[in-house]
């Protein structure tokens, strides 16, 4: 067979297909990027298994003109490998709806309490070395000192960020309320 283009874009639009839908939370996405993926190996060793030629048979041809069989034989077992993963997937898929009414994956409480153990021995590890705050300065520095602080301000300056704040419909006295109304559309 030969190469095309069209089975190398093909091989990695599944691909892509494939790893998206494998990242996402539900099941049955998971399970249809899996076939997508399994389905990009095969199309990918298909491509990668050159021109096709004369059935591999010994003594039928010359052996510079048969088929590779090791491509064909990878495919084949690449296939029911897939095909066993996919019914397994399916299943915990279907166990998983039973159970919880959704085929959500959950996180894993486990991995959680592991990131716990490690961010507390994290701080108690801080907690313990005595830091200086001068060892602190020492290690950090301003990036922008000395860039900004002989700057020259340009333009003009917005002459209503210079006055006071006011409210719509509201008037501030200091020496009490002017609104006497009793509604707030005005009627009295």
């Amino acid at each position: 067979m030969q190469a095309s283009l069209a089975l190398i874009v093909l091989t990695g639009v599944l691909t892509a297909v494939g790893v998206y839908l494998i990242l996402e939370r539900s099941l049955t996405r998971i399970v249809i990027g899996m076939g997508a993926l399994t389905n990009a190996v095969n199309i990918l060793m298909l491509v990668a298994g050159g021109e096709s030629g004369a059935p591999p048979l010994v003594g039928s041809a010359e052996k510079s003109e048969m088929a590779d069989p090791l491509v064909q034989a990878m495919m084949l077992t690449a296939i029911v490998i897939g095909l066993g993963t996919t019914a397994f997937l399916m299943a915990m898929a279907y166990r998983s709806w039973q159970l919880n009414g959704n085929d959500e994956v959950q996180d894993d409480l486990e991995d959680r309490r592991v990131a716990r153990r490690l961010e507390a021995a994290k701080i108690a590890a801080r907690a313990d070395k005595p830091q200086d705050i001068a060892d602190d300065a020492a290690d950090t520095y301003d990036e922008t000192e000395g860039i900004y602080e002989d700057a020259e301000l340009g333009g003009k300056i917005d002459a209503v960020l210079d006055q006071p704040r006011r409210i719509p419909g509201q008037s501030v006295s200091t020496h009490g309320s002017s609104n006497d109304t009793t509604t707030p559309e005005g009627d009295k």
